[in-house]
């Protein structure tokens, strides 16, 4: 009978040890998305999101491809910023940057890791990743999954029916241009941004959460900034190919790049990425997107993005998708197929995520530049100086111009 009860003391021990494990995941993860946007330093989450979230994997490459090193280049110790000189590692440290990787011509010429940040260190995109979304989408194009960008979402998305994106064309999604409301203000409470993050604190379905948003403008008329649009995107992704955006993106960009690490995608309830965000990889593996774009979609002699697809991607082809049109004092720059677009005439294009995750290529001058960022002051305000993203740019630009 001892026997009997120390073995029902012990089984009763290992479940309340298991459940207590279990739920300080599910509580880190919940004060991990509560503390987003309030000012808290988040260097020490960034990294290990897999350890939060419920996530699927990309398996890297069987035959990773390594930049080649080129002539070591310090970064420049100042760059001028609305005519005041900024000393490069105040504002690294301001930003609490966890990577710096420059690319010359295919070669590594600068590569510096701070804070938590490594070379084999996963660190969380934010919207960068709907950069990589982008490039499947095309691929996915290409290969007749789907048939044309012309055609409604809902044509895919049936679910969607009676949503802001009924009868969307596709196009008008990739160009952040709905027409879906939406609110990103990350300072306030109840703003669509916020009530997404609920999900990512607590659970429940992204996708039912897309088909809440109602319209506001005519769809291809207004570009406005919405992480729905995206995540659309993915469910339109999932629906044309039948697989997921982690399985269907590790055979069609993971494995033909040669990542060197595995990456993760936070998941939902129901298994469905996080595609506006969620994406977790490398800064080397984030550059090689950069590297692939700046070379036309072509990597070592084999196209693995259609060429037309990427030169479509990084023009803002409509009024409403250039630096006038959109009219936005904090982040003056166009809007292509998920990419962002400087105003300059070096043909500058960059994925840019929240906290300041950029992945900046100037063809122009062969440079691909990789920033990863933890920026606690980010979006603390709706002031130029809580975002940092143009000073960001000038920086980029001051390095492609000293290579």
């Amino acid at each position: 009978m001892k026997k009997i009860i120390l073995g029902g003391l012990a089984l009763v021990i290992v479940v309340a040890a298991g459940a207590g494990l279990y739920f300080k995941r599910e509580i880190d993860r919940a004060r991990f998305a509560a503390n987003l946007f309030n000012g808290s330093e988040q260097y020490e989450n960034f990294n290990r999101l897999a350890d939060l979230y419920p996530v699927n994997t990309m398996t890297a490459s069987e035959t990773p491809f390594d930049f080649p090193d080129g002539d070591a280049a310090p970064l420049p110790t100042s760059f001028t910023y609305k005519g005041e000189t900024i000393d490069t590692e105040t504002f690294l440290a301001e930003t609490d940057t966890s990577a710096v990787l420059v690319i010359k011509d295919g070669k590594v010429r600068t590569e510096r890791y701070m804070l938590t940040g490594g070379r084999d260190v996963n660190w969380l995109s934010m919207s960068v990743a709907k950069s990589f979304v982008s490039a499947a989408i095309g691929i996915a194009v290409e290969e007749g999954d789907i048939a044309s960008i012309e055609e409604p979402i809902t044509k895919y998305t049936p679910s969607l029916a009676g949503s802001a994106y009924d009868g969307v064309r596709i196009k008008d999604i990739l160009q952040m241009s709905s027409g879906a409301a939406w609110n990103e203000d990350y300072s306030d409470p109840e703003s669509d941004i916020n009530r997404f993050g609920r999900i990512m604190a607590l659970g429940g379905s992204f996708n039912e959460f897309a088909a809440t948003l109602t319209r506001d403008k005519e769809p291809g008329t207004y570009n406005h900034y919405n992480s729905t649009d995206t995540q659309v995107l993915g469910m339109l992704l999932v629906n044309a190919t039948g697989r997921t955006i982690a399985d269907y993106m590790e055979e069609k960009l993971w494995k033909p790049l040669g990542m060197e690490s595995d990456a993760y995608w936070l998941i939902d309830s129901e298994g469905m990425e996080m595609a506006f965000g969620g994406l977790n990889a490398t800064a080397r593996d984030y550059a090689k997107l950069g590297e692939l774009y700046r070379r036309g979609g072509n990597w070592n002699g084999k196209q693995i993005v259609p060429a037309d697809w990427v030169a479509a991607s990084i023009v803002a082809d409509a009024p409403h998708l250039t630096v006038e049109g959109r009219n936005d004092p904090l982040f003056p720059v166009g809007y292509g197929y998920q990419w962002w677009l400087p105003d300059g005439i070096e043909g500058e294009f960059s994925a840019v995520g929240v906290y300041n995750q950029f992945i900046y290529v100037n063809p122009a001058k062969n440079t691909v530049i990789v920033k990863l960022s933890a920026n606690s002051s980010y979006a603390t305000s709706l002031k130029e100086e809580a975002y940092r993203e143009t000073e960001t740019i000038e920086f980029f630009r001051t390095i492609a111009d000293q290579l």
